[in-house]
């Protein structure tokens, strides 16, 4: 679980799918919440079509050879009583136990509230499941961030996590640090026990531990030495926040612990969170963090020499490990010291830059120096997918476990065992790039990228604000401009403008809207009339950040309006007649980041998805690349006569052809 901070928004799930069930002679803990097994389904074919690269194997494919990968739901939301399921940590155990552990979030996805933490035990290396159990019962309270470490010495699994009270914490509140362990392969556990060493009195507005597993160091004088990645936050209710990184580690099977390596600032530029760790072969700990501060990047990573005791240097951004703001995992997949002919670390976490999509596990082969591509990676869901956590098999074998679903990412956590051949396939066209447009009418765009403007369902040419217009019914009209550079906003100023007339009093309307649609971090931008809500409201998705800029007016009086969104100079302005009526400070980022794996154009009068139609007339789209000035606004409105530097669409809707 992450903090939720200004600008970035939670969201919420939803899918169906199913998982097989076993029996692994494992009994629930005294204190487990009294849980229904999930009847038997197979994997669905809806998740299957959505997924393209998922794929069920033969038991004749799991060669160490032949690549193969067998990806199935192991939790899904809406089952067992629990509302959603999220936060995914993974271990094996030394009788070959594997133990896949979640959040049972009992009310909704959010972040907190009633939340336990539960596992499920697998035998066969994932091939069957055993029922849920209970691990760790919130009974009201939020038990979350899971961190499951094997010491491989006395086969002892233990478990950190976070606590936190009932009341809601979305930006910032007293957690604590929990140890819990099992010494029969996860069948029962100790009750939590508050790690109160694992904690200074000062760290009072957040702290948060992994999500995913923690390490065992292998060589050097710390040798058996347990490792868990965490951070923290100190607010004293007048300062700056201070955001800090540390280590937790036991030499004693999780008995006690100590705080260890340590950093910390108050300036922003680095927010290092949810760190996962990983031993180099020389014995140095690479701690990999998500970053939310303001240098470059979304990854940040610190190396400790002295087995996680004090940090070489604070945590420095990656901008060349390109993801979204989400968790990501690490995980060592082989290592010439151990006799392996190569050294190879993964990294598992969507690859899309800034909206939580395409799960992808990347690999080192030089100690985490440098990293593949997303297209020299291993896609395995191209889809909404979020945080995540890998585990070790036998022979050539891991397996990721990860949130993937069709319309977010909290729909299901997925669990998909591999082999290594398998990380070579290639991963194809991403799934999400239009395809041509289907033929049909046109309307000329006489700017200078001349653009096909598809008109689609009955539109007609009716009485505009000057000369013609567009009339749109409300039900299937609309106009659909495909991507091209020419409208590629990307990461500068722009000019969106239109005329309207409408009289609705009811329902969204959109009146322009530009390369994607979806909750989170998904880049788009749009402009929407809502006469319920009174008001014409506008959105600017980048990178991290969510901005709305809305009117006190829904404008819905069948008369003629001039309407113009425009980021400016780092503000995001809504300007209605001449007159800005709503203006919001607009982050640095691109509106088209990640176009690689797919956007839409700009259509005009519905959403891209087809949805929020407009019902009235519009005249005169303009789209530029620049912000355009006040007395270049003011000659548009008022004579209809447009510069043409970097005008990037203009459609007079004179014809239709």
């Amino acid at each position: 679980m992450r903090k939720t901070t200004p600008g970035r928004l939670a969201t919420a799930a939803l899918l169906a799918a199913g998982a097989l069930l076993a029996t692994v002679g494992a009994s629930p803990p005294a204190s487990a919440r009294p849980v229904p097994e999930s009847p038997p389904t197979a994997a669905s074919a809806a998740s299957s079509a959505a997924n393209p690269t998922s794929q069920q194997a033969s038991p004749a494919a799991a060669t160490e050879s032949a690549p193969f990968v067998d990806d199935n739901v192991l939790f899904q939301q809406k089952t067992n009583g629990y509302a959603c399921f999220r936060i995914p940590a993974i271990v094996r155990a030394t009788n070959g136990t594997v133990l896949a552990f979640a959040e049972g979030r009992v009310a909704d996805c959010g972040d907190d509230g009633d939340i336990d933490v539960v596992l499920r035990r697998s035998s066969d290396d994932g091939k069957t499941w055993g029922p849920l159990q209970v691990v760790s019962e919130g009974n009201g309270s939020t038990q979350g961030n899971p961190v499951p470490i094997v010491d491989n010495r006395t086969g002892r699994i233990v478990l950190v996590t976070t606590h936190n009270g009932p009341d809601p914490c979305p930006n910032g509140c007293e957690r604590d640090p929990y140890v819990q362990t099992s010494d029969n392969f996860g069948a029962t556990w100790t009750a939590p026990r508050e790690m109160t060493e694992g904690k200074l009195p000062s760290w009072n507005f957040w702290y948060a531990t992994g999500p995913m597993h923690g390490i065992q160091l292998q060589h050097g004088q710390h040798a058996g030495r347990l490792i868990v990645g965490a951070n923290f936050e100190t607010y004293d209710g007048v300062g700056p926040h201070v955001y800090g990184t540390h280590l937790l580690y036991s030499d004693d099977s999780g008995e006690t612990w100590h705080i260890g390596a340590t950093t910390s600032r108050d300036d922003g530029t680095v927010i290092a969170q949810e760190v996962t760790v990983i031993e180099l072969t020389d014995g140095r700990i690479y701690a990999l963090a998500r970053e939310r501060g303001t240098d470059p990047g979304n990854r940040a990573y610190a190396i400790s020499s002295d087995g996680g005791e004090t940090f070489d240097a604070p945590f420095k951004t990656l901008p060349k490990l390109v993801m979204p703001d989400v968790q990501g995992s690490l995980l060592r997949f082989s290592a010439r010291n151990e006799g392996d002919r190569r050294n190879r670390i993964l990294f598992s976490a969507p690859a899309h830059p800034a909206a939580r999509e395409v799960m992808t596990i990347r690999s080192s082969y030089d100690e985490a120096r440098t990293w593949d591509t997303w297209q020299q990676g291993k896609v395995f869901w191209w889809g909404p997918t979020a945080y995540s956590d890998m585990v070790r098999l036998d022979g050539d074998q891991a397996a990721l476990l990860y949130e993937a679903g069709v319309a977010t990412p909290y729909e299901t956590i997925r669990y998909a065992r591999f082999n290594e051949a398998y990380l070579a396939t290639p991963n194809g066209t991403p799934p999400g790039i239009p395809g041509p447009p289907a033929p049909g009418p046109l309307t000329p765009d006489v700017g200078p990228a001349h653009n096909p403007a598809y008109v689609r369902g009955g539109a007609t040419v009716a009485e505009g604000k000057f000369g013609s217009g567009l009339a749109l019914d409300g039900v299937d009209d609309r106009v659909e401009v495909p991507f091209d550079r020419s409208i590629d906003l990307g990461a500068d100023d722009f000019t969106l403008m239109t005329w309207i007339k409408y009289g609705d009093t009811t329902g969204s309307h959109a009146i322009l809207w530009a390369y994607r649609t979806g909750s989170g971090t998904t880049p788009q931008v749009w402009l929407r009339a809502e006469p319920e809500s009174n008001r014409i409201r506008a959105l600017l998705a980048v990178d991290r950040f969510n901005i709305t800029v809305q009117s006190a007016s829904a404008y819905n009086d069948n008369q003629w309006h001039h309407v113009v969104l425009q980021r400016a100079d780092g503000k995001l302005k809504l300007i209605v007649d001449g007159i800005e009526v709503g203006s919001a400070t607009a982050p640095p980022g691109s509106v088209t980041a990640g176009k690689e794996f797919g956007v839409q154009g700009i259509h005009v009068g519905q959403r891209v998805d087809g949805v929020n139609r407009f019902h009235g007339t519009v005249d005169e789209v303009r789209v530029y690349r620049r912000a355009l000035s006040a007395a270049e606004l003011d000659q548009i409105r008022q004579t209809n006569k447009p510069s043409y530097y970097q005008l990037g669409l203009d459609l007079p809707f004179t014809t239709i052809n």
